[in-house]
């Protein structure tokens, strides 16, 4: 099921990416901190929230650029470009670069690259792993 979609991800467009990608990071995240034992709600969705925002998800993208691949670059190109309404509650540049980095997400989810995706959002919250303790 998880993949395996009739779909050509390379068909859908970037925004599409960037819904499922969204979904994808919320809930690895969310399994990672459950994982590192937090089980109290507040402090679950608190470190949650602090992972799963455009800025945080745009300072992730700082991060990976240097270590992603030319198609991946391309796919946060394509994410990151794509007009769509910015809520008043981020800048602009902060949210094409989260969209870029959701798009990138969602489409590694959707080819089915589950490797290259788990080792991408596993470096980025070990990065964090600090904050989150």
């Amino acid at each position: 099921m998880w993949g395996d979609f009739a779909l050509n991800p390379k068909e859908l467009p970037p925004l599409v990416w960037a819904y499922v990608g969204d979904a994808v990071f919320e809930v690895y995240v969310r399994l990672y901190l459950v994982e590192q034992g937090l089980v109290k709600m507040d402090k679950l969705h608190s470190k949650a929230s602090s992972l799963v925002n455009a800025g945080a998800q745009a300072e992730f993208l700082h991060q990976l650029e240097e270590w992603l691949t030319i198609e991946e670059k391309d796919i946060v190109r394509r994410g990151r470009n794509t007009k769509s309404h910015v809520p008043k509650n981020v800048g602009v540049s902060e949210y094409r670069l989260s969209t870029g980095f959701e798009a990138l997400l969602g489409y590694l989810f959707l080819c089915g690259e589950k490797k290259r995706l788990c080792e991408i959002i596993a470096y980025l919250v070990s990065r964090k792993e600090c904050e989150i303790r």
